[in-house]
């Protein structure tokens, strides 16, 4: 996700520095123009805002305020964007590390996978400093088509993992619709026309349930990313007492199709899950 932004950055002039932990990933991007640093606190001390995306709470962290973490590179005038999804609980403390040091802090995970991020179609679900907001908003409109400013630091997380947490419900659902059809003698091909046709048409059935029948789940967006999500938003639910019986449903199918070593697939691949399920 990270090097597709950074690369319509660097194609509209930006100035752009980067990082990662695997250095060989920003090779193509040093070849198309940006600069590179190896750390994080050197990219921060260099760069008057950084954007940060990282696949885990855990990661965002160490990145964050690890050794020669970002943090260690901020200051007064600097900004610093986290658009990682990870849970408010962490978006907070790293906000809070980065505030301290006299730095800007935004969440603004982003809705949409590999696809939208080349093609600059990301949404931005951003909260916390409204200044650094206004301040990278032409960083924003160039990597995504749409964008919200929602207030306070967490409630930015706390959006993304919602609709993430409908979406993966929505994948499991479309799975079983489609492989009941064919244990009943449809053509899931033609379930697929039908649905895109009707009230519940969505995108991402069009696009996902073509190649999900022939079984075939080219990564856009991990299974393990998926299940990762819908566990931090199920926490989230259980942090205000809200019933999610269907997500939970979900949740635990998704962590079937992680045993079955589906982690690195598209999410879309959960409907093995449901194949093991049938076949045993």
């Amino acid at each position: 996700m990270g090097s597709p932004m950074a690369l319509n950055l660097i194609k509209t002039g930006c100035d752009v520095t980067v990082w990662n932990r695997t250095k060989s990933k920003c090779d193509p991007l040093i070849s198309m123009g940006a600069k590179y640093k190896p750390s994080p606190e050197e990219v921060t001390a260099a760069c008057d805002v950084t954007f940060a995306m990282l696949a885990d709470p855990e990661s965002a962290m160490e990145v964050a305020c690890g050794k020669h973490g970002a943090v260690s590179g901020m200051g007064p005038g600097k900004g610093y964007v986290d658009v990682s999804t990870v849970d408010g609980g962490t978006s907070k403390l790293i906000s809070g590390h980065i505030k301290a040091s006299g730095a800007s802090f935004l969440e603004a995970p982003v809705s949409g996978s590999k696809k939208p991020a080349e093609d600059g179609q990301l949404i931005f679900l951003t909260a916390g400093d409204k200044s650094l907001y206004e301040t990278v908003t032409p960083f924003l409109d160039i990597m995504g088509k749409s964008r919200f400013y929602l207030g306070e630091v967490g409630n930015g997380a706390a959006m993304k993992l919602i609709v993430n947490m409908i979406m993966g419900s929505m994948m499991a659902t479309f799975s079983e619709g489609l492989l009941l059809s064919e244990k009943v003698g449809l053509d899931p091909n033609v379930l697929v026309e039908v649905v895109s046709k009707g009230a519940i048409s969505a995108p991402m059935y069009a696009l996902k349930g073509p190649s999900m029948v022939k079984s075939l789940y080219p990564t856009a967006f991990p299974l393990k990313h998926q299940q990762k999500d819908m566990r931090l938003a199920l926490g989230l639910a259980e942090s205000v007492s809200q019933p999610t019986p269907i997500s939970a449903a979900a949740n635990e199918l998704y962590k079937v199709a992680k045993s079955h070593g589906l982690s690195d697939s598209d999410f879309s691949a959960v409907i093995e899950a449901l194949k093991g399920k049938v076949q045993s």
